[in-house]
């Protein structure tokens, strides 16, 4: 990994609720300054960590942050990569495929191909980006479709994700920068 100058620090309370705040930082000479103020979030149901596939729990960790997504107008002056999610677009959370804990475009009936998937186009989706849990590599049953996206006022927990409100989200998209390789840690306080 990269030495990250942007990171979004996602502490939890209590391990095994779904609480907690998301604070962003950039990194200026070799201290770490706050970027804006400290927002609520939400975690998965069970708290962390995330142990497996299904267990609503939001993995501990440093991980990469990938492409912000949605389904809604790409906000303006984005410094990050921005996928536009459409109809036929799916996160694969099928442990016995080969196309496990990637996005993946397809045409076809999802329910043909995959035993369990994430729709893309899901409200809670309108904006997000990818938390690189799992991803290099891959390994089935660890854990998929962990991602920071939107929550509406009375989303009380996520089923692995982190959620912030939608107000919140575009303003950490818009502050992103891929040339500052940044990370989200999650952390127990």
């Amino acid at each position: 990994m990269k030495t990250p100058r942007q990171k979004l620090l996602v502490t939890v309370k209590d391990p095994e609720k779904p609480v907690a705040t998301l604070t962003a930082y950039e990194k200026e000479a070799n201290t770490w300054i706050q970027a804006m103020p400290t927002m609520e979030a939400v975690i998965g149901k069970h708290g962390i960590p995330k142990k497996r596939e299904g267990d609503q729990r939001t993995p501990i960790g440093t991980f990469p942050l990938g492409t912000a997504f949605g389904w809604g107008a790409e906000p303006a002056s984005l410094q990050i990569p921005f996928r536009t999610v459409g109809a036929n677009d799916y996160w694969i959370d099928d442990v016995t495929s080969d196309d496990y804990n990637q996005w993946v475009h397809y045409p076809g009936d999802p329910t043909t191909k995959w035993a369990s998937f994430e729709r893309m186009t899901n409200p809670l989706y309108k904006y997000g980006v990818v938390i690189e849990y799992n991803t290099n590599p891959i390994v089935k049953g660890k854990g998929s479709a962990i991602f920071l996206h939107m929550k509406k006022a009375d989303t009380r927990f996520t089923q692995g994700c982190v959620a912030v409100s939608e107000e919140n989200l575009v303003k950490v998209l818009q502050w992103l920068d891929a040339s500052k390789d940044p990370v989200i840690v999650i952390k127990e306080d």
